[in-house]
């Protein structure tokens, strides 16, 4: 059995020459912080066995998958590890997953809310039988996917009131077309 332990880094890096893009997700993590129950947003990689780590990022050609020094990615400041529990996957067997999980994940379809490293990283620790990501990890992403249900939900019950309402208002039109003239002279007279 080997140790499954995920890297959290925030997804900012002061050597990336991008220091709006740096100041704004700061700020976004730190208003997160101090209020806004949706959390930060955070880029995951996981390690088992080796002393390197496996993540998902966006590339234009090929495979997001990559490897590199466990808690060591020069593209992100670290926040923490986590251990998650253990797997009773080979060596062997994870080699064969992360094939796969090449060929599954190319670069050209990470999306920051849809398909990131934490949607990855679940991915991968479901294949290793161990528990999740700790909810507050994507609860960025996750609170877009609970708006976009949560309007598809309402639209759906818009619709299923319309229809609804329609098909009562031509119920009550074909009653009133099939009811007797003399019947419906006694109903109207005072």
């Amino acid at each position: 059995m080997a140790e499954v332990i995920i890297h959290v880094y925030y997804v900012t890096n002061i050597d990336s020459g991008n220091e709006n893009l740096n100041f704004a997700v700061v700020q976004l993590n730190n208003v997160c912080k101090q209020g806004i129950p949706i959390s930060g947003v955070f880029h995951t990689a996981i390690q088992v066995y080796r002393d390197e780590e496996w993540g998902y990022w966006q590339t234009d050609k090929g495979s997001g998958v990559y490897t590199c020094p466990a808690g060591k990615n020069p593209m992100y400041a670290y926040r923490e590890c986590i251990v998650l529990g253990r797997t009773d996957c080979t060596a062997a067997k994870l080699s064969q997953i992360l094939k796969e999980l090449s060929q599954e994940w190319p670069g050209n379809k990470y999306d920051l809310l849809e398909k990131n490293s934490n949607h990855f990283s679940n991915e991968l620790l479901q294949r290793l039988g161990v528990p999740k990501l700790p909810a507050w990890v994507n609860r960025f992403a996750n609170v877009r996917d609970t708006a976009c249900e949560t309007s598809q939900m309402l639209q759906n019950t818009k619709d299923n009131m319309l229809t609804a309402g329609k098909e009562a208002y031509k119920n009550a039109i074909d009653r009133a077309i099939k009811t007797p003239k003399s019947l419906y002279r006694t109903i109207t007279r005072p």
